[in-house]
């Protein structure tokens, strides 16, 4: 199960959705809802990528003892009518 840290936490950089963690594991959270889908997966663009990638490592800067853990970026995609769709490892921070 994951333990949420934080959602919609604001930085001069950007903002994340969730921040979670699940054991040694931390997860910053991108959530989009559209009308589909794809349309959804589509906003996730390389600039927004860029910010949350940003963000993420003012998260760290602010908490060193959670740099010792294993970093993922997923996507959670919200459509109408359907449940989310959950994108583990959807992206990386390599630029």
């Amino acid at each position: 199960a994951y333990r949420i840290l934080a959602r919609r936490w604001k930085t001069p950089l950007g903002e994340i959705d969730i921040v979670a963690r699940r054991r040694n594991e931390l997860v910053f959270v991108e959530v989009k809802a559209r009308e589909t889908f794809d349309h959804a997966a589509e906003a996730v663009t390389e600039q927004s990528k860029r910010r949350i990638v940003a963000a993420a490592e003012l998260w760290l800067a602010h908490r060193p003892a959670d740099a010792r853990c294993a970093i993922r970026f997923d996507v959670i995609l919200v459509a109408p009518g359907k449940l989310p769709r959950h994108i583990v490892n959807a992206f990386d921070a390599t630029r």
